[in-house]
């Protein structure tokens, strides 16, 4: 809604919570400007309907010339507190001139500047939370896909709509997910309740009608041409407002697509039939979502998408190895704690520094954990004790990977991938709950990898593996190496990006957002003729 300022009275500022007659009493107008004064893409939509249109009701006078030009309600004096409040409530710009309604706080929501800058370019926005590392390392693989191979083509937007775009208690997901996965038995309560189909897709319903607000001013932000989603939860909610929007007019015929980050164990929401398109990593996603109602021609497998950093050739070994730092020929195995250095690292490293002593050399990546650097690099250094290496967050895994002989890491599916594609056997030492866990067997049964949470035992394998083992273990460690390299998928996210690119090139009407706007009353509106055709 916008509406004229009022040019020579005071402004006054009125808590929502003061009676509607405290207010002014004369509040001669207020403008409502069409989507078409906002958005230039909506103007031939706003020519299309009449253009003159008049009616009065009670005393309230409509009139409206042109839909092209702003809409006014006129109001008796006796009406002016209660509609000010209700319109506005707690801003009050008032006088003899126009009133301005402006909302003071954020549930009520507020109407964001549009960050378009370059009509030319193609627009994508990629939904995402910041709840656990892999979601965002996805989305920055896509787009930095997307630059590699397209150029300034495409204009990419990644944003965490449930924080930046929704109200309280909505925004605080990721602190809640970091909550619920320090608490094992509430992570799994809260994950297998809302798994079943029969209850994610009416709770996420009931969820809409509070965050829907939000989510339409992303989308009038970025005005986006596809949607890409990398969360469990950027599907139905953000789908249900696009279809909306494209069956009201308000949005051309838009495609959705939703990029699985997970192996295996995948959540259920993921999984939306009203997708345009689903990328699945495996063959046990996409089994999961057929079974989840999705069609077979909704879904495309590739692979993980994975930084294309580590598509791109290293240098040998040795040489890597010098380039950061380590000794060029001792053993080495890289410990990987997350974006938050969670995990046992530091009895890892003291059982790794006993077994292996000065024969092998440890990095270890500590994230965010400065506390954990800390500790580790005062750790005694020399001869009898490995040779450590201490990170803290790092752009540069690609490197580290390729310079060690084998990799210690939790079950987090990103980095099992990335393992693969370099060639890494896998020691998992610990999963999160639930949705992390089918990514054990996944190792266990292709044979890339152990599964063990005692560091001594951790110790103990690796030394199996790097030192102290025959000549048959060495085969069969080399063999692991083999199969994971056999697995990894480096050209994954490309493969996604070509498929991503078309969708935002050109609307589908067979499914998703587009096609689901189009059938209204069992008749198609909105599709060109030659697309309706042809479904």
């Amino acid at each position: 809604m916008r509406t004229l300022l009022p040019q020579d009275n005071d402004v006054s500022i009125l808590p929502p919570v003061l009676p509607a007659f405290l207010l002014q009493r004369r509040v001669p107008t207020i403008t409502v400007r069409p989507r078409a004064e906002l958005d230039p893409s909506a103007e031939d939509l706003s020519s299309r309907r009449s253009s003159n249109d008049s009616s009065s009701t009670s005393g309230i006078s409509k009139s409206r010339s042109s839909t092209s030009g702003p809409i006014r309600f006129s109001f008796p004096a006796s009406f002016g507190g209660a509609m000010g409040l209700g319109l506005g409530g707690g801003l009050y710009l008032g006088g003899t001139g126009e009133a301005k309604a402006r909302t003071l706080w954020r549930f009520f929501g507020r109407r964001h500047r549009g960050v378009v800058k370059d009509e030319d370019r193609k627009r994508i926005l990629i939904g995402m939370s910041n709840t656990g590392g892999g979601h965002k390392a996805s989305a920055e693989a896509i787009q930095a896909a997307f630059q590699e191979r397209y150029g300034n083509k495409y204009e990419i937007f990644i944003v965490d709509l449930w924080k930046e775009h929704t109200p309280p208690p909505f925004n605080a997901m990721p602190d809640t997910y970091s909550f619920l996965v320090k608490n094992a038995f509430l992570w799994r309560f809260t994950y297998e309740v809302t798994n079943p189909k029969l209850i994610h897709v009416p709770y996420l319903s009931t969820v809409a009608n509070f965050v829907s607000r939000g989510v339409n001013e992303a989308l009038d932000k970025y005005r986006p041409h596809l949607v890409v989603s990398v969360h469990p939860l950027m599907q139905h909610i953000p789908i249900r407002v696009m279809t909306d929007r494209i069956r009201s007019g308000t949005m051309s015929p838009t495609n959705f697509a939703t990029v699985v980050t997970d192996f295996t164990t995948c959540h259920n929401t993921w999984f939306c039939p009203d997708a345009t398109r689903c990328f699945v990593p495996t063959e046990f996603c996409r089994q999961l979502a057929i079974s989840n109602g999705m069609a077979p021609g909704q879904l495309v497998m590739h692979g993980l998408p994975i930084r294309p950093s580590f598509s791109r050739p290293l240098p040998a070994r040795p040489a890597l190895r010098r380039s950061l730092g380590m000794a060029a020929s001792l053993p080495a195995v890289l410990l990987v704690g997350g974006g938050e250095g969670m995990g046992a690292l530091e009895d890892t490293v003291e059982q790794l520094d006993k077994r292996l002593g000065d024969k092998c050399q440890v990095v270890v990546i500590c994230g965010r954990n400065r506390r954990l650097q800390e500790r580790l690099r005062a750790r005694p250094q020399g001869p009898g004790h490995v040779v450590l290496h201490v990170c803290g967050f790092v752009d540069n895994i690609h490197e580290w990977m390729g310079a060690c002989d084998a990799i210690i890491t939790k079950a987090g599916p990103g980095t099992i991938a990335e393992a693969l594609i370099s060639g890494l056997p896998i020691l998992l030492n610990g999963n999160v709950p639930c949705q992390e866990e089918g990514n054990i067997p996944y190792v266990l049964e292709n044979r890339v990898g152990a599964f063990e949470t005692r560091p001594d035992r951790i110790a103990a394998i690796i030394s199996s593996w790097l030192l102290e083992g025959g000549e048959e273990q060495r085969a069969e460690f080399a063999a692991m190496g083999k199969r994971a390299k056999a697995l990894g998928r480096p050209k994954a996210v490309y493969q996604i990006v070509d498929d991503l690119a078309a969708l935002a090139d050109e609307p589908d009407f067979q499914f998703g957002p587009a096609a689901a706007a189009a059938l209204v009353g069992g008749q198609r509106s909105g599709a060109p003729a030659a697309a309706a055709a042809a479904v």
